[in-house]
């Protein structure tokens, strides 16, 4: 039997003490679910010159999809909780889903608090295909890092999702997360404590997200369920209003959704990724209609001015 993938806070942190103790460093993973040619592990060398090992979940393709779509995880940083969405992605569009720097089976051993060290070093992640777009979306804590990553990579990225974005105010669940995971931070697993790390530490660096923000020129969106009650939904709407972008935030409320979006029907959440993803046009060549002429015809009993003339020269 398959083993479903634990959801919810209570039992993620479970399966992160329970990997701390088994040696894993996978959280109850669902991709060994899968074949491999649906998705399999794959790791690169981090960008920036720091050399890390950065490993990740890839949908592999025969030939490149039109849309490779690029998701940078929250904290803590889990691929293995996408591999339901990977799973029912069509054929035309491919994904990766990385374990960020310091969690899972990345490198280093250590927190990387700064997100845009994180930025650099999940770059190469932007490699695409010839001809293929590159659809970037940052999930919770990961909403900033992509931020910075598709401003320090111009050309690259032809959209952003901001899912569920956190942007450094806590909600009443997180708040205790962070509280007493800072409390006990010399004990808690690595995953754990780092998680705590990075959201402790996010909102005085919020400032170079929002300028990423303010200098993008493809479309950004925003995805965020009502009753989130991690990143609360009300300080992403903010967000939208307040940051000065080229051109509009698209904000997209999913009603009685919470903050793991990916914890729902994977055909819902693919849906929701795929309604980013602008739809080609088809351009269809047509004649202009020209007017039709239409000539009078006389009617009974009445004769042409010309006829009539001709009539009185004759009498």
């Amino acid at each position: 039997m398959p083993r479903k993938r634990p959801k919810g806070v209570l039992a993620m942190g479970w399966a992160c003490i329970e990997c701390a103790a088994t040696g894993r460093t996978e959280h109850a993973p669902t991709s060994a679910d899968y074949p491999d040619t649906v998705i399999r592990r794959t790791s690169f060398y981090a960008g920036g010159g720091h050399g890390w090992k950065i490993s990740a979940l890839e949908t592999p393709r025969e030939t490149p999809a039109p849309w490779k779509i690029v998701v940078i995880t929250g904290a803590p940083s889990w691929a293995e909780y996408w591999a339901e969405t990977m799973a029912a992605l069509p054929q035309d569009r491919e994904m990766v889903v990385v374990d960020r720097p310091g969690y899972a089976a990345s490198e280093p051993a250590h927190a990387v608090t700064d997100i845009r060290t994180q930025a650099e070093a999940l770059a190469p992640l932007l490699r695409a295909a010839p001809g293929q777009k590159v659809l970037l979306v940052g999930q919770s804590y990961g909403a900033a890092i992509a931020s910075i990553m598709a401003d320090n990579n111009p050309g690259r990225v032809d959209g952003l999702v901001l899912l569920s974005g956190f942007f450094g105010e806590t909600g009443p669940t997180a708040r205790w997360l962070l509280d007493t995971g800072a409390k006990a931070l010399k004990v808690i697993p690595k995953d754990l404590r780092h998680a705590v790390m990075e959201a402790s530490g996010q909102r005085p660096q919020l400032v170079h997200a929002r300028r990423a923000l303010e200098r993008l020129r493809i479309p950004v969106h925003m995805i965020h369920g009502d009753k989130d009650d991690f990143a609360p939904i009300e300080v992403a709407e903010r967000l939208a209003r307040e940051v000065k972008t080229r051109r509009p935030i698209n904000f997209v409320r999913a009603d009685g959704a919470n903050h793991f979006l990916n914890d729902g029907p994977a055909e819902e959440l693919v849906a929701a990724i795929e309604a980013c993803i602008p739809q080609k046009k088809t351009w269809t060549f047509r004649l202009p209609k020209l007017p039709q002429l239409r000539i009078p015809r006389p009617q009974a009993g009445f004769a042409l001015p010309q006829a009539a003339a001709a009539r009185q020269q004759v009498a």
